[in-house]
């Protein structure tokens, strides 16, 4: 998928965003579906003093409504694929804005950005900011997750043999832990936790897998279940799903994978990030 470079160097989401445009409280109706992966509160004006009280000195010099204000609008951003746009309003607000701006410089560096080396570049830095975050805002459940994210991306890209020897591995089963302690229904960390189990079999075999670092299938199995029962309309739960059964056993899996894909590829998709992963599918099944 060759994208348009806009003017910031960010290449512009290539699909129709005016469905995902989400103006004023089309948001809130629309964010219980919207977040259902993440768990991601809505940013209102009370949920908004609570983060302005727990970050303390990090906060942003902002009054509660306006911080709502700000979170809301680079959320709508995120969600109609203004990557950069949700990104540099996430980054302006520091710690309290680092959800929006790792998964904005996540998901736009996974499918968006083509070279490797920038890819790499982009999720460290992701993982920086949402480190920072686990710091400021430690009972926040996506500061844990975003951290895990940017983490378990950096060691796909970077490969899951040297993310193991470099203990990077380590750091995202911690922050999945913490995540789904946190949030025992956090179906993207149920999601990850699923893919950190498969990849470390696939790389390292069953047995080394198990025995170093406690890599079963049949955890890997039971996380992805778990996702995909807690959001069956999510069309990355079935994208993963299928990367899951490749993992584990590809030539026995082959078909099963397909049909995950499929079912990745024929949701709706509700914002830009959806979009791109349904794309992703269809890709997989060309």
């Amino acid at each position: 998928m060759a994208a348009k470079k806009s003017a910031s160097g960010w290449a512009a989401f290539p699909h129709d965003a005016k469905a995902y445009a989400y103006a004023g409280d089309a948001l809130k109706k629309a964010w219980p579906k919207l977040h259902a992966g993440d768990c991601e509160p809505f940013p209102d004006a009370k949920r908004a003093a609570a983060l302005l009280k727990a970050a303390g000195k990090t906060s942003p010099k902002l009054d509660a409504d306006a911080l709502a204000d700000a979170l809301q609008d680079a959320w709508r951003a995120f969600h109609a694929g203004d990557f950069k746009a949700a990104f540099d309003a996430g980054q302006a607000l520091g710690p309290i804005g680092a959800s929006v701006a790792v998964k904005a410089l996540g998901i736009h560096a996974t499918y968006l950005v083509d070279d490797e080396a920038e890819q790499l570049k982009r999720y460290e830095q992701a993982a920086q900011i949402a480190e920072v975050a686990v710091k400021a805002l430690p009972d926040e459940v996506n500061s844990h997750y975003r951290h895990a994210f940017a983490l378990g991306r950096y060691s796909q890209g970077l490969s899951i043999a040297k993310a193991l020897k470099m203990g990077i591995a380590g750091k995202v089963r911690e922050s999945l832990d913490a995540t789904l302690e946190l949030a025992p229904k956090h179906a993207e960390a149920h999601t990850a936790l699923a893919l950190y189990h498969a990849e470390i079999i696939n790389k390292i075999g069953a047995m080394i897998g198990g025995l170093t670092y406690g890599a079963k299938a049949s955890a890997a199995e039971k996380h992805i279940a778990e996702a995909l029962k807690l959001t069956p309309a999510s069309p990355i739960a079935h994208v993963e799903h299928g990367n899951v059964l490749l993992l584990l056993d590809e030539k026995r899996n082959e078909d099963a994978a397909a049909a995950a894909y499929e079912k990745a590829a024929k949701c709706k998709p509700l914002d830009a990030m959806e979009a791109l992963d349904a794309a992703f599918a269809k890709e997989q099944l060309e």
